[in-house]
């Protein structure tokens, strides 16, 4: 039985049109016009049990609204929506515990409290028995290396810091299923590193189903083994890294480091994208020419110090789909 099943979601949204400046603003008043936004046009998927899924797309493409409706913030306009068997709008109070949800930009701990206090609000608010909360709050303070921040303020800690605390009061009540809503938003690249790998120990080694959203491909790389392109509303890509990447290019890029730096290096199956001193990146289509193939007459004409074969960067395909998709 999938812990998510989505089936045809449709939300819009009404917002208020008016023409630039006072005039505009005044006329507005009298004569008001208003114009429907598609957040969710029909969208459809399932997750099952210990899946860590990335869901990612431009900005207003309905990531952020996908999430607050299965979290049951959020009603849709029609279409089915099942979470661990419950409609998350109808039946709010039992979903909620089943849940855990993390938004980038905004906090479930209380602004000027103790971390520690907040964590134990949360424990009431949960209703989670005193021996399991400390247990999982004990293993969370660990995990997430909390212990010199339990005293401290939630204003008072960087964004870093704070969204370490913020995973550890979405976890405290050992929900299944944790919503992360752009997580690593602003963070350093030690934070950043801090929250990936506790994501992935929290997916492998306990078995939470995942869904992650993300401008950060990075994030997606290291973390997703499936992905779920959105657009205008609607799901334009499922399935893997490589199934997107070959659904969009067959290009691949070969990078080569020569002995000798003034040399030139020319293919007729092979496009230099660009040269860094040594090192001269190529792209080339593996339809045409076999990496194999290649690589050996390249070898046979310079003398060659290192060579590596890749995909294209995510970020690159990921804008080419958009680009295709006119987003």
């Amino acid at each position: 039985m999938p812990h998510i099943l989505v089936d045809r979601l449709v939300k819009t949204f009404r917002t208020v049109e008016r023409n630039p400046g006072i005039r505009g603003a005044l006329s507005s008043l009298v004569h008001r016009r208003h114009r429907t936004v598609s957040a969710l046009d029909g969208i459809s998927f399932s997750i099952q049990p210990g899946e860590l899924v990335g869901y990612i797309g431009p900005n207003g493409a309905g990531k952020s609204t996908t999430v607050k409706v299965l979290s049951g913030i959020l009603v849709p306009d029609s279409g089915r929506c099942e979470i661990l068997g419950r409609v998350p709008w109808k039946e709010r109070v039992s979903h909620v515990r089943e849940i855990g949800v993390v938004f980038g930009q905004r906090t479930q701990l209380w602004w000027d409290l103790p971390v520690i206090e907040s964590f134990d609000l949360l424990r009431d608010i949960y209703r989670v028995s005193q021996s399991g909360y400390i247990r999982t709050r004990d293993e969370l303070i660990a995990l997430l290396d909390l212990e010199s921040l339990l005293d401290v303020p939630v204003r008072q800690l960087s964004l870093g810091q704070r969204m370490r605390c913020d995973l550890a009061a979405a976890l405290l009540h050992s929900p299944p299923l944790l919503f992360l809503d752009e997580p690593t938003i602003g963070l350093d690249a030690v934070s950043k590193l801090g929250v990936r790998d506790f994501v992935k120990r929290l997916n492998v080694e306990r078995g939470v189903t995942v869904i992650l959203t993300t401008h950060d491909m990075d994030d997606i790389e290291a973390l997703c083994t499936r992905v779920m392109v959105i657009g205008q509303g609607r799901i334009l890509s499922d399935g893997t890294l490589k199934d997107l990447t070959d659904r969009v290019t067959r290009e691949r890029r070969l990078t080569v480091d020569l002995v000798d730096g003034t040399e030139t290096v020319s293919d007729p199956e092979a496009e230099v994208i660009r040269r860094d001193g040594h090192r001269i990146h190529l792209r080339f289509d593996p339809e045409r020419v076999s990496a194999a193939t290649l690589i050996g007459r390249i070898a046979a004409r310079h003398p060659v110090r290192d060579l590596y074969v890749e995909s294209p960067p995510i970020e690159e395909i990921i804008a080419r789909m958009y680009e295709q998709e006119e987003l």
